[in-house]
């Protein structure tokens, strides 16, 4: 069913805003949720961030997680930066190959918010400050004007989420129709090549006879099929 794409800076809130949301569609929707996160994966977030490629297998391994996960009845929750416009338009053309509706929660905290509560995180779950101000530097902020970033729910700290405006984002909209490059493609038969060879030698043996005994102008048969040829 839909995805809830979470996205903000390092400890803004996401993860207490997808405990809200999960929370919201078992008891008032009767929804099975999944959320698929960093922590779930076992991700050191220090040695992943300092790393382009740890971090680029990361988010392809939470975005096979995402795919794994979703199905024509639960939510699924992606709980992690997504920061890079470049990741969320791919988990865009994902929900348009499973053609299931999707949305955007940005928690738009403050970067000194932010990093006073990293800093009262346990020592071993902070973002060290060089990581810190490097993401914050790196992250790409949603535009609901991309409709990989639409719909978009900016959340502040102190506001509530619109639970039920999120709920008709996913329920009671259309999903994004697939196009050509998120389809996949019809597979050929594994013995097209001897059924050609086969059709094309029985067309050719027709009209090598036909012509032993036919004169010009005749009508000969097509086999398997209602046509005729005139030689």
């Amino acid at each position: 069913m839909p995805l809830v794409v979470m996205c903000g800076l390092p400890c803004s809130g996401k993860s207490r805003r997808t405990e809200q949301l999960q929370k919201y569609f078992m008891e008032n929707c009767g929804r099975k949720v999944h959320v698929v996160c960093e922590d779930a994966l076992g991700v050191q977030k220090n040695d992943t961030y300092a790393d382009s490629q740890k971090e680029k297998d990361v988010r392809g391994a939470l975005k096979a997680e995402v795919e794994r996960k979703l199905n024509k009845e639960d939510v699924v929750i992606l709980d992690s930066l997504n920061y890079i416009k470049g990741y969320r338009y791919e988990l865009f053309c994902l929900i348009k190959h499973v053609q299931t509706p999707h949305c955007l929660v940005y928690c738009l905290t403050s970067e000194e918010i932010s990093k006073s509560w990293n800093a009262e995180r346990d020592v071993v779950k902070q973002y060290s400050p060089e990581i810190f101000d490097a993401l914050v530097m790196r992250f790409e902020c949603p535009d609901s004007r991309n409709r990989w970033d639409n719909p978009l729910f900016s959340i502040q700290k102190e506001d509530s989420l619109p639970f039920e405006a999120i709920r008709d984002a996913l329920f009671y909209r259309k999903a994004p129709p697939p196009n050509q490059s998120t389809q996949s493609q019809p597979l050929s038969s594994t013995n097209f090549l001897y059924e050609l060879d086969r059709v094309t030698q029985d067309v050719l043996t027709a009209i090598f006879n036909a012509q032993k005994t036919s004169v010009p102008g005749e009508l000969v048969a097509v086999p398997g099929t209602d046509e005729k040829i005139s030689l």
